[in-house]
């Protein structure tokens, strides 16, 4: 079954719950333009995620889901309200969800964690998840280690449940090689970076515009928070000190409100600018609907290509 099959919607795309970007009038436009829009929780307090989500209910009668970050220091209270709330879909990054999955069907949700690995994924099949996003260190913001084409077919032989593909997926070649893979559909957010209704500063579509294929780095590694980003003079400095052997009280104080500073005031060079390797294949403004029909053609086109190669 196709993942617009399985939620109701119109392509198989889900929008990442990307942190400050990922509002509810944002996840209302994915969810109007055929997608599932989610509403991320991250860098939202309690008060603020039931804002979001009433508000992205008054702008679409579509489905919409809400990703909830495991770290985030009010978590319990994020799962507690999204069941409440009767959230319809709910994705999990940064930890294991199993505790809150019980609760979540209860209430009639589909759930979704993000895996960067095969024992998650399995771990995530057995607590009772609907399906798992497995997500490769193509993509943007906190990553696993492996790649989006070595993760994906393992996962999908390693459960029963159906897997979605996340992490540089930006058009419909990419599309097609996630079906051929095994996945059921993918989740996106890179490239919806790159779209109108996207609420970040103009000044960070610029820098995600202007990105070339190797613009990208990953922060944190050596620490064991492994976040990418584009190049700048935050993260040049950050990568610098963590080589150096800075501690991790050093290397916070670098990027401290950094993700804020640029979505909402655009400060691309000390802010931190979370974007996927697929950056480098982006290059104006469009509409999502017009990024996810474009996605859509293209996957279709290349598949009746090789389809006349055969």
């Amino acid at each position: 079954m196709r993942l617009n099959e399985l939620l109701s919607i119109e392509f198989p795309f889900i929008q990442g719950g990307m942190a400050n970007i990922a509002t509810g009038e944002f996840a209302a436009a994915v969810s109007n333009a055929g997608g599932l829009g989610l509403v991320g929780a991250g860098g939202m307090t309690v008060d603020m995620l039931r804002e979001n989500i009433h508000r992205c209910r008054e702008l679409t009668d579509k489905p919409f889901g809400v990703n909830i970050m495991l770290m985030h220091p009010a978590a319990e209270e994020m799962a507690q309200l999204v069941a409440q709330e009767k959230i319809p879909v709910i994705t999990t990054g940064a930890g294991n969800p199993a505790k809150y999955i019980p609760m979540w069907k209860e209430a009639g949700a589909l759930v979704m964690p993000v895996v960067p690995g095969v024992a998650l994924a399995r771990r995530m099949e057995s607590a009772g998840a609907d399906a798992v996003i497995a997500e490769g260190t193509e993509s943007g913001g906190h990553v696993g280690e492996m790649t989006t084409m070595a993760l994906v077919p393992q996962v999908v032989d390693a459960v029963k449940i159906p897997v979605i593909a996340a992490g540089g997926i930006a058009d419909g070649r990419q599309l097609l090689a996630a079906f051929a893979l095994g996945a059921c559909g993918v989740q996106v957010g890179t490239c919806l970076l790159a779209s109108e209704e996207c609420p970040i500063h103009d000044n960070y579509k610029q820098a995600v515009l202007k990105a070339g294929d190797n613009d990208t780095v990953v922060t944190g590694r050596i620490g064991g928070v492994p976040v990418r980003v584009l190049k700048n003079k935050m993260a040049r400095e950050y990568v610098k000190q963590e080589k150096a052997g800075a501690d991790k009280m050093e290397l916070e104080k670098l990027t401290l409100g950094g993700l804020r500073r640029a979505v909402f005031d655009g400060d691309v060079q000390t802010g931190s600018v979370m974007a996927g390797q697929v950056a480098g294949m982006l290059h104006e403004i469009k509409p999502v609907r017009q990024i996810f029909e474009e996605m859509d053609a293209m996957m279709k086109k290349t598949l009746q290509e090789l389809a006349a190669q055969a």
